[in-house]
C-alpha cells in the first residue's frame, strides 16, 4: 500500500517552535496516522509519503510493517514544493505497491501526484476526501478561490478516475453519487481509538483549573472560527469561565490580542498544541467543547468529544448536523454567530442537566466511531480493489525503481 498525504502524524517534537506553523495537528493528521497503525496490526505493509515538518526524520520506520518517507523542505513558506521530490519517488514506491491510496483535503499537488504513481504499473487509486473542494470550502480569499475552482476540478476527475471514493459524511456522499456513481463511493465512519479515552489521565493544564472549562481543540487558524469565540467569551454571563484554545496556528497572535481588546485575556488561554495522547484528558477535563468553523467536512474532535461523553456546541455547517445532533448531543449555532455561541455556552453551563443529558447521548452514539471497525472497512476495501484489478497490473516489476523503491519499504 502507498498512502499518499500532504499531512501526517508528526513527532511529539514537531509540535511546537518552528513546527508548530505547520499545522502539525489535525483531522487528517489524525485520521492518517490512526488508520496506519490499524492496518498495521492487520498486516498490511505501507509507505506513507508526505511532507516534512522540522525535526521530522526523512525516513521513518513505525510499527511493524510501515514506513514513512518525508520530502521538501522544513521551511514555512513554499511548502507546496514538496511536490517535486514527491513526484520522483512516488512512482518508484508505487512499483511495490498494490494499491495508491490518497488522502485528499486542501493540496493540489496530491491528485496529480497519485496519477504519476499509479499509471506507470496501473495500479487502481482509492480516494478518501477529507475536505471537499467543491462542495465545503468557503471562498474567502485568492487562495481559497482557486482551491475551489482548480482543486474543485481535479476533485471530481480524481474521484471519476478512482477504483473507490471515500468519504465521512453522507452530504458529501450524496453529491459524488450525482457527479461520478454510486457504484464508486463509499460512506465510512471515522474510526477513533475508543481504549485510549477509557484512561484519560491527568488534566494537562491544572494551572487553569478553577471554574467551568470551555474548550476548543484544533489548529487555531481563520477558518475554524475562532475569532467568534473569542467575541462570545467576552459575550458569556456564567461566571468564572476559563476559555481553552487547545492549538496554534496562524491566528493565534490575532486570537491573543483580540482576548486583550476585549477584556477577557484573563480567561482566554492559547495553550499549544498537545501530544495526541493527551487528547482524552484534554477532553475529560472540559465541561463543553466548542467547534465554531466557519466551513468543516466533518470534525474529528466532535468525535473524541463523543467518546469523552462531552457535550458539544458548533456551527450549523457542512457535515458537522450529522455528528452534532441539535438538542440531542449538542448545541447548534450559526457559523459566525458570536452572540449564538455565547448564548448556547451559557445554557450548557447553566443547566447541568441537560448538558449531561446531551453528553450522555453522544457517549451512546461513540461505540459507532471505532477505529477497529474503520480499519476493517477498509482493509475489507482494499482487498476488494486489488482484486478486480489484479489482472490489469503491470507484468515486469523487477526494474531499477523497484529495487529503488525496495529500499524504502519494511520487509
Amino acid at each position: 500500500m502507498l498512502r499518499l498525504c500532504s499531512v501526517f502524524e508528526p513527532p511529539a517534537s514537531a509540535l511546537d517552535g518552528r513546527g508548530a506553523s505547520f499545522d502539525p495537528i489535525g483531522g487528517i493528521q489524525e485520521h492518517t496516522g490512526t488508520l496506519t497503525r490499524v492496518l498495521d496490526r492487520r498486516g498490511v505493509v505501507q509507505a506513507v509519503l508526505t511532507t516534512r515538518p522540522p525535526t521530522a526524520p526523512s525516513v521513518e520506520r513505525i510499527h511493524a510493517h510501515a514506513t514513512v518517507v518525508r520530502v521538501g523542505l522544513p521551511v514555512r513558506r513554499l511548502r507546496q514544493l514538496y511536490a517535486l521530490p514527491a513526484a520522483v519517488l512516488a512512482p518508484l514506491l508505487a512499483s511495490h505497491a498494490d494499491i495508491v491510496h490518497v488522502h485528499l483535503g486542501e493540496d493540489l499537488a496530491l491528485l496529480p501526484l497519485a496519477a504519476l504513481a499509479a499509471r506507470p504499473w496501473r495500479l487502481p487509486i482509492v480516494l478518501t476526501i477529507h475536505a471537499s473542494s467543491s462542495h465545503t470550502l468557503l471562498v474567502r480569499d485568492p487562495r481559497t478561490a482557486v482551491l475551489r475552482g482548480l482543486g474543485g476540478w481535479l476533485e471530481r476527475r480524481g474521484a471519476r478516475g478512482a477504483a473507490a471514493t471515500i468519504v465521512f459524511t453522507s452530504r458529501l456522499a450524496g453529491w459524488l453519487e450525482q457527479e461520478v456513481g454510486c457504484e464508486h463511493v463509499q460512506q465510512m465512519r471515522r474510526g477513533i481509538d475508543r481504549e485510549a479515552f477509557a484512561r484519560p489521565g491527568r488534566d494537562p493544564f491544572p494551572q487553569l483549573a478553577g471554574g467551568p472549562r470551555v474548550v476548543f481543540l484544533g489548529r487555531v487558524v481563520a477558518a475554524k472560527g475562532v475569532a467568534t469565540l473569542v467575541e462570545a467569551a467576552a459575550r458569556l454571563r456564567t461566571p468564572d469561565v476559563e476559555v481553552l484554545l487547545v492549538g496554534d496556528g496562524s491566528e493565534r497572535a490575532r486570537v491573543e490580542r483580540a482576548a486583550r481588546r476585549l477584556g477577557v485575556a484573563d480567561r482566554v488561554h492559547v495553550t499549544g498544541f498537545v501530544r495526541h495522547e493527551q487528547v482524552p484528558a484534554v477532553l475529560a477535563s472540559a465541561d463543553v467543547l466548542v467547534l465554531p468553523s466557519l466551513y468543516e467536512e466533518l470534525g474529528t474532535v466532535l468525535i473524541e468529544a463523543m467518546q469523552a461523553g462531552l457535550p458539544a456546541v458548533a456551527s450549523r455547517v457542512g457535515g458537522i448536523p450529522e455528528l452534532v445532533q441539535d438538542h440531542v448531543t449538542g448545541l447548534l449555532v450559526e457559523p459566525g454567530d458570536a452572540p449564538g455561541f455565547a448564548a448556547a455556552i451559557d445554557t450548557l453551563l447553566a443547566d447541568r442537566e441537560l448538558a449531561g443529558r446531551l453528553g450522555a447521548n453522544a457517549a451512546a452514539r461513540a461505540p459507532l466511531y471505532d477505529v477497529k471497525r474503520a480499519g476493517a472497512e477498509v482493509h475489507e476495501l482494499y482487498e476488494r480493489v486489488a482484486t478486480e484489478f489484479a489482472t490489469r497490473r503491470a507484468p515486469a516489476r523487477g526494474t531499477f525503481s523497484h529495487h529503488v523503491a525496495f529500499a524504502f519499504w519494511p520487509v
